[in-house]
C-alpha cells in the first residue's frame, strides 16, 4: 500500500469513528426525548442520520460497521439485553434495504430513508412476534409503518442537506 492509499484510509477510519460518535451521542441525546407520539417503540431514529450518511458517503461495509458498534455501544451503555435485540434486527433489515434500494438508483435519499424507517420497525416486529409467540402484534404495524415512513423522511431531509455540508467540506482537504 503507498503512502497515499494508507492516508486515504486513516481518513476513513477517522470518518467512521466520528460518525460511530455522533450516531452513539444522537442515541443518547433520543433515548432522553420523550416519544413524539403515546406508541411503545416509536421514536425519531435519530442515530439513522450518522448511518446514512456513511452508506452515502463511503460504502455498505462501513455503514455496518458504525451502525453495529453504535447498537452494542449504544445497548451496553443504556439499554438492555431485549433492546439490543430489537435494536440488531430493526438496524440489520434497515440498511440492508437502503443498500439494495441506494444501488438501484431508483429512489433519492429521502425515499431510502423514508422505506429504510419502515424496514427499520419490520424488524422489530419480527422479534417482537418471536418474544411474544403470536401474530396478532399485526395490526401495530400499520402504526408503525406510518411513524417509520415519517421519521425516515425527516431524516433523509435532514441527511440530504448534512452531505451537502460534508462532500465540501471533504473536497477541501
Amino acid at each position: 500500500m503507498d503512502k497515499r492509499n494508507k492516508g486515504m484510509d486513516i481518513t476513513r477510519v477517522a470518518y467512521c469513528a466520528l460518525f460511530t460518535t455522533l450516531a452513539l451521542i444522537l442515541s443518547y441525546v433520543e433515548s432522553k426525548i420523550p416519544a413524539p407520539v403515546p406508541v411503545p417503540g416509536v421514536k425519531l431514529g435519530l442515530a439513522n442520520l450518522a448511518i446514512i450518511m456513511v452508506l452515502y458517503v463511503y460504502s455498505w461495509k462501513e455503514a455496518l460497521l458504525v451502525s453495529v458498534l453504535r447498537i452494542f455501544l449504544s445497548s451496553l451503555l443504556f439499554g438492555t439485553a431485549i433492546t439490543l435485540s430489537f435494536s440488531l434486527a430493526g438496524g440489520f433489515v434497515s440498511l440492508l434495504v437502503m443498500i439494495v434500494l441506494k444501488k438501484t438508483n431508483l429512489f433519492p435519499l429521502m425515499g431510502v430513508s423514508m422505506i429504510g424507517g419502515v424496514a427499520h420497525n419490520f424488524g422489530q416486529m419480527v422479534v417482537a412476534v418471536f418474544m411474544v409467540q403470536t401474530l396478532s402484534l399485526g395490526y401495530y404495524f400499520a402504526i408503525l409503518m406510518i411513524t417509520g415512513a415519517l421519521t425516515g423522511l425527516v431524516i433523509g431531509y435532514v441527511g440530504g442537506l448534512a452531505l451537502k455540508t460534508l462532500k465540501k467540506v471533504m473536497i477541501r482537504r
